[in-house]
């Protein structure tokens, strides 16, 4: 198993950046999970952000983002991050870390699905005013 602990969440104006921290701890080598970003704003259903393969090669966004943020992971520190620039007031939600570590995770292209994760933070909440 693999416990995640999400961080750097906050309040930020339009246009603003953030960057979020998922910090891992298990028996388990953190570089053998593929590592997302999934996000869920009030009323709405959680929806994928963003993906990173074993060792950061590859990497997958959803349109949404792409150009804007940028995944990241460190194995040496068992933490993947999401630099999130030009935010906006859509980008206000609760932002949840995920961890695969079945079969899929060695997919040349991360995998966006949520049912793909096996583990998941508790979530840090970002709110982008305008």
């Amino acid at each position: 198993q693999i416990q995640l602990v999400e961080s750097g969440g906050g309040l930020v104006q339009a246009g603003g950046s953030l960057r979020l921290s998922c910090a891992a701890s298990g028996r388990r080598t953190f570089s053998t999970y593929a590592m997302a970003w999934f996000r869920q704003a009030p009323g709405k259903e959680r929806e994928f952000v963003a993906a990173i393969s074993w060792g950061g090669a590859s990497t997958n966004y959803a349109d949404s983002v792409l150009g804007r943020f940028t995944i990241s992971r460190d194995n040496a520190k068992n933490t993947v991050y999401l630099q999130m620039n030009s935010l906006k007031p859509e980008d206000t939600a609760v932002y949840y870390c995920a961890a695969d570590g079945g079969p899929s995770s060695g997919s040349p292209i991360p995998r966006a699905g949520p049912n793909e994760y096996d583990y998941w933070g508790q979530g840090t909440q970002v709110t982008v005013s305008s």
